[in-house]
């Protein structure tokens, strides 16, 4: 019995055990899941919250911060500019003769951002335009794959192509997605080869072009050489646009408006076309004659500084450039001996040979070395000094500065150039000092790019660069435009043109006016490098003797013309063959002066030999005419 109670006492004890047990468990288990559920309900809050605070502060940033972005980027994805290039300005001579223009041309461009995105479907397009183009298909597939897809700039395929070529890729445009006709211009040149040394030519530009100027695209053309790189922002004109709305395949679909180009202004220049023509053709008949075949030719108005003629020869054809030179025809160019490219009459550099004794004999009447009246004596045609001898090209008689001019005396201006017997000479710094003054040794400021300084020494320049002392030799070399000296043709040309005019050195000039798309005219003013560094009286007794080379002296054969001429001879020489080469400057009328004109024959013998039949051909024609 008792057994058994202490048996059923167990058994509840057991079930209240396992009750209590069971209530602590469910209490523990409410604990726990009571915070669970709390604290999983607000981390799924918190990230709704935060992914609708990401979305309003993005919505926000898009619509407010950076709307008017997106305004323009949508707009141009929708709006293309379609760029209307200006015609670019003609360069005419200054009678109004063109010898620059423009002719209609189309090229192909790509526009990248508008090709198909797979190569597989670049391929195939590029398969279609090489055999359109005749192009190789390979070349135009690298040049599809290698542009940034994202560019709305036109890159150049092929330039200036053929009507038939343009009428069969109108018609096909809608196949060729990133495929354009690019209406443009190139230039035509008239009479290219009399003119193309000063006025240069145009040409696609480069990468490198492009960097140092702006406002330029990779399909325009840009001056490359002569006027037409010196006046390029004149000549080159304001682009004006087509604004048009496209759909997703570029194609357009509605013109929202033009706006007008304005074309480029035009160069009227100083030059006399028929003035060139003619002395280019005397140049070229004379070459034909000879063994050179190269020679320069420089007019200048000696009033204002203006060029009227410039020739260089050989020349070249500058439409060659313009169509788009193949490389056969530049290499057959660059590897000529005789250098067409290279315009002699600016660049070239070349003893003046007798042509400076003008200047030297300016130089002895202002530095009391001489007057008017001083005598030397011809010495039998050669001064023997220090075991050396220094001839002259003939025995001269007794000269004063006149006659030594007029007939070329080397003797004489060995004397006053470096000194003999009882005449103490210049010496070189003395010589370079009026040398400069003439425009010797310094660029004269020509519209034009590369024009060469020549060079005139110095005794210390010597001492410098050779490490050798100067002599008397050195002088009396220097005194007749040899040794160290040399100068352009331009150079002397101008020189002339001052001793023309009494004593004003101008900074010759190509163009006369830029006339501006309105009609109105912008006039280059002459511009003075120096006046009156020459007393009047000296300069005068420099013309006479120049006058008396035609009427008694080396140019003799030129005494016949209508017009009365001043000039002076020259030959020099050059190389280590005994060569010469020809000059000639002179001015007419004498009395008041309308042109001054060098003439260079390279190689050309003596300058009475060739030089001076060309002057004589070119001015006899030239005064023939009315000429304004």
């Amino acid at each position: 019995m008792l057994k058994r109670y202490f048996k059923k006492r167990r058994m509840a004890r057991g079930v209240e055990i396992e009750d209590a047990i069971m209530n602590v468990e469910q209490k523990e288990k409410a604990i726990i899941e009571k915070p669970f559920k709390r604290s999983g309900l607000s981390v799924v809050w918190y990230l709704t919250f935060a992914v609708l605070l990401f979305l309003f502060i993005r919505v926000f940033y898009l619509d407010i911060i950076s709307g008017n972005y997106y305004a323009v980027v949508s707009a141009e994805n929708r709006i293309r500019k379609i760029v209307i290039k200006a015609p670019r300005g003609n360069i005419l001579d200054k009678f109004g003769n063109v010898l620059a223009r423009n002719s209609p041309s189309i090229d192909v461009v790509v526009l990248p951002s508008y090709l198909p995105k797979s190569g597989e479907e670049k391929k195939v397009l590029a398969g279609k335009v090489a055999n359109i183009l005749n192009l190789n298909s390979g070349n135009v597939e690298i040049a599809l794959l290698s542009q940034n897809e994202k560019s709305t700039d036109p890159i150049l395929l092929k330039e200036n192509i053929t009507q038939d070529q343009s009428l069969i890729l109108a018609e096909k445009i809608n196949e060729l997605p990133g495929i354009a006709l690019d209406k443009t211009a190139i230039r035509s040149y008239e009479n290219s080869s009399i003119f193309s040394n000063f006025i240069g030519y145009d040409g696609k530009i480069t990468k490198e072009e492009m960097d140092k100027n702006s406002g330029y695209s990779m399909t325009d053309y840009i001056g490359k050489t002569g006027l037409e790189k010196s006046y390029e922002q004149d000549l080159k004109g304001v682009y004006g646009a087509q604004q048009v709305e496209v759909d997703s395949r570029g194609a357009i679909t509605k013109n929202l408006g033009v706006i007008s180009p304005q074309a480029g202004n035009d160069l009227v220049l100083n030059i006399d076309q028929e003035l060139q023509k003619k002395i280019y053709d005397s140049l070229s008949t004379m070459l034909e004659k000879g063994e050179t075949k190269t020679a320069a030719a420089v007019a200048i108005d000696p009033s204002t500084g203006g060029i009227l003629a410039m020739v260089s020869l050989p020349s070249y054809d500058n439409n060659s450039f313009a169509r788009g030179i193949s490389s056969d025809e530049y290499k057959n160019l660059i590897s000529d001996k005789n250098l067409p490219l290279f315009n002699r009459a600016t660049s070239g550099e070349y003893p003046p040979g007798s042509t400076i004794k003008p200047a030297v004999a300016a130089a002895a009447l202002s530095e009391g070395t001489i007057t008017p009246t001083t005598i030397i004596n011809g010495q039998g045609g050669s001064i023997n000094i220090g075991g050396f001898h220094f001839g002259d090209w003939k025995a001269h008689d007794p000269s004063d500065v006149r006659t030594a001019i007029a007939q070329s005396n080397d003797v004489f201006f060995y004397t006053v150039g470096g000194g003999y017997g009882n005449i103490t000479g210049l010496g070189m710094d003395r010589m370079k000092k009026y040398e400069n003054l003439f425009g010797f040794g310094a660029a004269a400021g020509i519209d034009l790019p590369n024009e060469s300084k020549g060079f005139i020494p110095s005794e210390q320049w010597k001492l410098d660069k050779l490490g050798e002392k100067w002599y008397i030799g050195d002088s009396y070399h220097c005194a007749i435009g040899q040794g160290f000296v040399l100068a352009t043709p331009l150079q002397l040309a101008n020189y002339t043109a001052a001793i023309a005019n009494g004593g004003t050195l101008y900074s010759p000039k190509l163009v006369n006016r830029i006339r501006k798309s309105d009609g109105t005219d912008s006039y280059v003013q002459p511009e003075i490098i120096r006046k009156n560094f020459i007393a009047p009286d000296i300069m005068q007794i420099v013309r006479e003797g120049m006058r008396q080379t035609i009427t008694a002296g080396t140019a003799q054969v030129l005494k016949t013309l209508p017009v009365a001429v001043a000039g002076k001879t020259g030959t020099a020489q050059f190389g280590t063959e005994n060569k010469t080469h020809a000059w000639f400057i002179s001015f007419a009328p004498y009395d008041n002066p309308k042109i001054a004109m060098v003439v260079l024959v390279e190689g050309g013998g003596e300058g009475n030999s060739s030089a001076v039949p060309v002057t004589k051909e070119v001015y006899d024609w030239y005064f023939s005419q009315d000429r304004k």
